[in-house]
């Protein structure tokens, strides 16, 4: 590949939380495909010991950095979405506190540690940063991708000078890498993303969103795309780092459809659409990370005792063909047919 150096196109997207692990990244990029590491929520010295134990067995390897906004949310209105969630809170013994208006989840640190102890790809989600950072990204030798919704965004992202892009299509499950929280997410099929992006720009173009076997990943190559990304697919492999809670759901019949939903953590996301996207879909603030702070605690209880309807389960438009077993099986049955 020529942006990526690798064998097979396929990329393993990073998925934050704990769900993107050390073994899955490794796993991917041993199948021949790219690991990415998730840098959001991570302290700079996790991602440092992260990248330290993917070196160790890899030197194919991406980082994945969330750009932080400087929007501060509406107090008030924070209050009072976490007086609706209180007796749902109450029902798991959780006790909502007043979440950090501002977090820039340690950027200038993060860029610090990729300047002085680079890897070969850094991929930005959520927006994009002063052009200076990405210049001290890549002037050690990164290639700097930036995660784009639309052409205009596409173009942006040019002009600021990264490498290439990562096009997420509306079906991608997770959250959505809109430059715009608020803006509604039309619902286009990824690969007219691609070609409106490719024929919006001259950057090279990896593929995300509703990936669900090898025919998706044949038409959006086909698109223009140099490679195709895939989370949902990897959530249930021996390698992943999602809960039991979110495995189990994927393949639970009461969960029949994903729904875009900001009510977890205040930015629109793609998840199995459950009780809690039902009762407060309308209700959240547009307000991330702390909408993400002021539910996290409700979220991992729900988890850790199996209850599905108050959690956030990230899948996109494809999780009903998530495989279990070993993550490079599924990188190979992606490309079978290439």
């Amino acid at each position: 590949m020529t942006l990526l150096g690798t064998d097979l196109p396929i990329v393993g997207a990073p998925m934050a939380g704990g769900t993107t692990t050390v073994d899955l990244a490794a796993a991917v990029t041993g199948a021949g495909g790219l690991g990415f590491l998730a840098a959001g929520y991570r302290t700079p010295d996790d991602l440092a010991a992260q990248v330290a134990a993917l070196r160790e067995r890899t030197h194919q390897l991406g980082v994945n950095l969330f750009v932080p906004s400087d929007e501060r949310p509406d107090p008030a209105a924070l209050r009072a979405y976490a007086e609706r969630l209180r007796p749902v809170a109450d029902a798991f013994g959780v006790t909502l506190t007043d979440p950090p208006l501002v977090d820039d989840d340690h950027w200038d640190a993060k860029v610090d540690l990729l300047t002085s102890d680079p890897v070969p790809l850094v991929s930005l989600t959520f927006g994009l940063p002063p052009r200076e950072d990405v210049r001290r990204l890549q002037q050690p030798g990164s290639s700097v991708l930036a995660t784009v919704t639309t052409a205009a965004e596409a173009r942006e992202a040019e002009a600021l000078g990264v490498d290439g892009l990562v096009v997420q299509g509306p079906s991608a499950g997770g959250h959505s890498a809109t430059f715009d929280p608020r803006r509604t997410i039309e619902d286009v099929p990824t690969a007219d993303l691609v070609r409106a992006v490719r024929a919006a720009t001259r950057l090279p173009v990896v593929a995300a969103g509703g990936v669900a076997g090898p025919a998706d990943v044949r038409e959006l190559l086909a698109a223009g795309a140099e490679a195709v990304q895939v989370g949902t697919l990897l959530l249930r492999t021996d390698e992943s780092g999602a809960n039991r809670t979110h495995r189990d759901a994927l393949v639970d019949p009461r969960f029949t459809e994903t729904v875009v939903t900001h009510a977890f953590t205040g930015r629109p996301a793609r998840a199995l659409r459950n009780a809690f996207a039902d009762e407060h879909g309308e209700d959240a603030p547009v307000a991330y990370p702390a909408v993400h702070h002021l539910t996290r605690e409700l979220r991992a209880t729900a988890a850790r005792v199996g209850d599905a309807e108050h959690v956030h389960l990230w899948a996109g438009t494809g999780y009903r063909h998530a495989p279990t077993g070993p993550a490079a099986d599924v990188v190979r049955a992606l490309t079978e047919d290439l």
